[in-house]
């Protein structure tokens, strides 16, 4: 018997009553396997036009900038655009993502564009979103060569794309469409929930902005990609 066999066992028989250790096992199972939904809340539940509304406010809240795109060709300009406003350089780093690939870039000549993970060295970063939500304004992303996660983390700016038409009214809604793109038991390593730029309140419980990531959040919405 090993060391964590003994401890589990005092605790079993310290319990003196309850279900078996195969009862326990196949109740787990059986809740993994119904995908039961949390508390939704109301707020979310609104028409397509309602849930955009509510994005872009809560995305104000969280200190969030964004902009409504027509098409995806704009966003090129946005992001050459969005870098000037800052006074930042005119280079971006995205990952492999082919929606982010087909992108005019060169009818911007003077935006640098780089592919792949970020070394801590980019001070801008582009990703494109798995999705929004409007009850919190957050955008989700799976992480993976389409994505790198570090352009999530390490550029001072961080822009997003998202499509208008995935933007879900809630969480669930979002974990429900997250297991039919890739399945049962094919998840991928990270799912990135980013509400807002980081921050920390932890000293004197004064919010600063760029405490663990990003101190710039910039979310382009686009209409049709």
């Amino acid at each position: 018997m090993t060391t964590r066999e003994a401890v589990l066992g005092k605790i079993r028989r310290s319990l003196h009553t309850g279900p078996s250790d195969d009862d326990r096992r196949a109740t787990v199972a059986a809740r993994l396997a119904a995908h039961a939904p949390g508390l939704i809340p109301a707020r979310g539940q609104r028409d397509p036009a309602g849930r955009l509304a509510l994005f872009f406010e809560m995305a104000d809240k969280v200190a969030a900038s964004s902009e409504r795109l027509a098409s995806a060709d704009e966003i090129p300009a946005a992001v050459a655009r969005y870098l000037r406003s800052k006074n930042l350089p005119q280079a971006i780093r995205r990952g492999g993502d082919p929606r982010l690939e087909r992108l005019p870039f060169d009818r911007e000549p003077q935006l640098a564009v780089a592919v792949g993970p970020s070394d801590g060295h980019d001070l801008a970063g582009l990703s494109h979103a798995f999705a929004g939500v409007a009850e919190t304004g957050t955008v989700v992303l799976v992480s993976g060569p389409d994505n790198p996660t570090t352009l999530n983390f390490l550029p001072e700016h961080h822009l997003v794309v998202v499509r208008a038409s995935e933007i879900a009214g809630d969480y669930e809604a979002v974990w429900t469409r997250v297991r039919a793109a890739f399945g049962e038991g094919g998840m991928p390593r990270a799912l990135n929930w980013i509400t807002g730029p980081s921050r920390s309140g932890d000293i004197e419980q004064t919010i600063l902005l760029g405490a663990h990531g990003p101190r710039s959040l910039h979310l382009l919405v686009v209409d049709d990609l």
